[in-house]
């Protein structure tokens, strides 16, 4: 078996190495290239105070950046009689470069070296998301724009209440995810902090320069505790998967809608035949699975946050091993949310709207709020109003004028806010598009030779 990172070269159980090993060298991956970009960060640091020669850091992150190429497109494998990605990365280093590979982890420990790679893939993983879902709002917005004055029945528990429309319908979502937008900025900020240089957890006696390492990965700033650094274990992952959270629980709704409103019973929506599978039974059937597997990824998005939050809460504090455990279903939660994200974005402008249906189901009755604010325009007071509304709906003779009062305050059906809301929308896209371009720069800095 090849020799660990912590290796003594005492002989290691087969089955100790598999249990305590896990599924690290698969999901390890993921992070390789992250791993890459912060140990090549970490020699250059190394060779700023003097700790490693300068051509031998030069050798290394000539190499890490190979490797980071390699691991990005996939060429880059992990063996399992080798615990983790960082075991791999150092033998290939090694292997690569030499002595120089064996001097890569001064100062640091695999607790500090994982935190950066993790750090800077949720870093990643939230510009990404965040990107998705900028898209995914202006669809929203364009749907809205183009079905504006479209009526639609607005349901309160699942009963028609009052008058609504297709527009004031999909305005909804996107001012949920431009509010998610600005959220995502809160969570970056709490990403925003390198975490190198906390080691163990307790930091390292020798003078590094942690604030040259966080500037050079494109850190506002330094986690300043080591032992917080490692308490931060499971809240950073959770703060993330919270957000997605939040970003699906808005999605969840309209998914629910668009089940409800493509009912035949219904029939105010229809899917594009690419979009619905067929049953292996019944001929006739387009079933709108795309549809509820969505609103299933919005559960199970739910379901690995709480698995994050279980795993790593009841612990004391500085680092565990438990914390191995937060990996697996951090990444399996984020492919998800992109997933969501990225269908939606095509089923958003995909779907046939059935004016004539909804503008049918739009009966009198709808109106009776309508009717009576038109009675206390003519002087009633509400509550008179409201009792001869009701006596009219029970003796059949209610006869609204529905065009007596039309909602044109902002966020009402006659003004949807839309411009405001897309200026909104320019300015989360212009904030993701610089962060993103100076992440580039930083990577860029990093590599240089």
């Amino acid at each position: 078996m090849a020799e660990t990172l912590w290796g003594k070269g005492q002989p290691l159980d087969a089955a100790i190495h598999a249990f305590t090993v896990g599924d690290d060298p698969v999901v390890d991956l993921s992070l390789v290239p992250h791993d890459a970009l912060g140990s090549a960060a970490h020699a250059r640091m190394l060779a700023h105070v003097g700790l490693l020669a300068p051509d031998a850091a030069a050798s290394l992150v000539s190499a890490l950046h190979a490797l980071h190429d390699e691991a990005r497109a996939g060429r880059f494998t992990i063996r399992p009689e080798q615990e983790d990605g960082h075991t791999a990365l150092e033998a290939a280093l090694v292997e690569r470069t030499g002595e120089a590979g064996k001097r890569i982890h001064l100062a640091r420990s695999r607790n500090d070296q994982v935190l950066l790679a993790l750090r800077l893939f949720m870093r990643e993983e939230l510009l990404a998301l965040g990107a998705r879902t900028a898209e995914l709002a202006g669809t929203f917005l364009d749907f809205a724009q183009a079905h504006a004055d479209l009526p639609l029945p607005g349901y309160t528990h699942l009963r028609r209440a009052m008058p609504s429309t297709f527009g004031l319908w999909g305005m909804a979502f996107a001012e949920g995810l431009l509010e998610e937008l600005e959220a995502l900025k809160g969570v970056w900020g709490r990403l925003d902090r390198c975490p190198l240089g906390a080691a163990a957890g307790f930091g390292v006696p020798l003078p590094i320069d942690r604030e040259y390492v966080a500037r050079l990965l494109g850190f506002s700033r330094v986690q300043r505790s080591p032992i917080d650094a490692q308490d931060s274990r499971g809240r950073h992952e959770a703060a993330l998967l919270t957000w997605a959270c939040s970003v699906a629980g808005t999605l969840e709704k309209w998914l629910w809608d668009v089940q409800l409103y493509s009912m035949d019973e219904f029939g105010f929506l229809a899917l594009p035949d690419a979009f619905t599978t067929g049953s292996s039974i019944m001929p006739q059937k387009k079933n709108p699975d795309v549809v509820e597997l969505a609103r299933g990824r919005c559960r199970e998005l739910r379901g690995l946050a709480h698995q994050v939050e279980a795993v790593a809460g009841g612990l004391p504090s500085s680092y565990h091993r438990d914390f191995q455990l937060l990996k697996r279903p951090t990444l399996q939660a984020l492919t998800s949310a992109k997933a969501l994200l990225e269908v939606l974005a095509r089923l958003v402008p995909a779907l046939k709207v059935n004016a004539e249906k909804a503008r049918a189901a739009c009966d009198d009755t709808l109106y009776a709020a309508h009717h009576a604010y038109a009675l206390v325009a003519k002087g009633q007071p509400f509550r008179d109003a409201y009792r001869e509304v009701g006596r009219q709906l029970n003796e059949g003779t209610f006869q609204p004028d529905r065009g007596a009062l039309t909602a044109t305050h902002l966020g009402g059906a006659g003004n949807l806010g839309l411009a405001t809301a897309r200026e909104e929308l320019a300015d989360a896209r212009d904030w993701l598009t610089r962060t993103h371009a100076q992440q580039a720069e930083a990577a860029s800095r990093v590599w240089a030779p």
